[in-house]
């Protein structure tokens, strides 16, 4: 979709402003020379984590402060110029999944055009080495996408591992000098990504490398998954972390309401249930009674509990394992003022309201007796 929309853009300017007709390529030198810098642009910032850009920016990436103005009045559902608090030009991205996919799609051209790896972590574009070899920069890509710490690589590693597919490469003619894909890269590449999806990453980690594998249209390990949740055989084994992640991903994909989660249907476990907790945080009711759930796993459904976002109101953790002090903290959770959660069953926590409930009564008895 990104491919046709930037397609279009080319084509208008080709035809509204170059005087061009629409039988014409769509990429002139001048606008393959405007995505280079634009690309080059959204590449650098996305980095560095900014939105806005200034001149200085645009100066570093080859753009000339004139132009600019141009780029933002042909190209205006990509890029668009504004003026700041003091009045100063500052630049944007129309939308940051638009800035996320010509970061990918610079990483991408620069690689199969000159074989110049963008992703390595040497500090020079001079130092950095030319390898021809794809599966090794997917991989790479996967890697440094992984090590973002507040995942905002995780788009542009999708829009890059879907531009490796020859049916969107094809749409690129004109950009590319050369086409680089084949089945074997692609596999290599879906074969790194399973492995990784079975270590121990963070569920939103693990969700988007299923959302890569879709990109690189291999949905085996989904399938399975839906395989196994139509015969009923789930909840007899244990799942993978990479099955979890696929799990988690089909039931937050569901086009059905989350309206109960019983855990048990899935597979009744503590570990389970921590790569299944986004599944928890948009679920109305959640069931984890029997499930082995310990002090950890009360953390991270506090956690869970006190987000904002959190959808939950009922929550049924009987006959498990857990200390009064760790369920009393559930309910002090449910105080917060973003809690929706108004239910919570716990044999630990009917104890502890009992016990409260008797000392409040001894208390208010004390207090009669001493007053008469």
């Amino acid at each position: 979709m990104y491919i046709h929309f930037l397609v279009v853009q080319a084509k208008v300017k080709k035809v509204k402003y170059d005087g061009g007709a629409e039988t014409d390529p769509h990429w002139s030198p001048e606008s393959r020379k405007m995505m280079e810098s634009l690309g080059k642009l959204a590449f650098d910032q996305l980095q560095k984590g900014n939105l806005i850009f200034y001149e200085s920016d645009l100066t570093e990436c080859g753009i000339d402060i004139r132009a600019a103005s141009v780029y933002s009045g042909v190209f205006t559902q990509i890029f668009k110029e504004e003026r700041g608090l003091y009045q100063d030009k500052v630049f944007c991205f129309i939308h940051l999944s638009v800035q996320e996919f010509l970061a990918a799609l610079h990483v991408h051209l620069t690689f199969i055009n000159s074989g110049l790896n963008l992703l390595e972590e040497q500090q020079t574009t001079s130092q950095k080495s030319v390898t021809r070899d794809p599966t090794f920069f997917y991989q790479s890509a996967v890697d440094k996408a992984l090590q973002s710490p507040n995942g905002h690589l995780d788009l542009f590693l999708r829009f890059l591992l879907g531009l490796s597919l020859q049916t969107n490469q094809t749409l690129l003619r004109g950009l590319l000098t050369q086409t680089e894909s084949s089945s074997q890269t692609n596999q290599g590449t879906v074969q790194y990504i399973k492995k990784k999806l079975n270590e121990n990453l963070s569920t939103e980690k693990n969700i988007n490398l299923i959302h890569c594998l879709n990109e690189l249209n291999d949905r085996s390990l989904v399938e399975e998954i839906q395989q196994f949740l139509r015969s009923g055989s789930l909840s007899t084994g244990k799942l993978s972390p990479a099955q979890c992640s696929a799990l988690t991903f089909i039931l937050l994909s569901s086009e059905e309401d989350l309206d109960v989660f019983d855990l048990k249907k899935y597979s009744a476990s503590e570990e389970a249930l921590l790569r299944l907790l986004p599944v928890v945080e948009a679920s109305n009711k959640a069931l984890l009674s029997s499930c082995n759930v310990s002090e950890e796993g009360c953390e991270n459904l506090l956690s869970v509990v006190s987000s904002q976002s959190c959808s939950l109101r009922e929550l049924d953790l009987s006959t498990n394992s857990l200390k009064a002090s760790a369920v009393k903290h559930l309910s002090v959770a449910v105080e917060s003022p973003h809690a929706k959660l108004n239910i919570l069953r716990s044999d630990q926590f009917l104890f502890f309201f009992c016990f409260v409930c008797i000392f409040d009564f001894f208390v208010t008895f004390l207090i009669i007796s001493k007053l008469k």
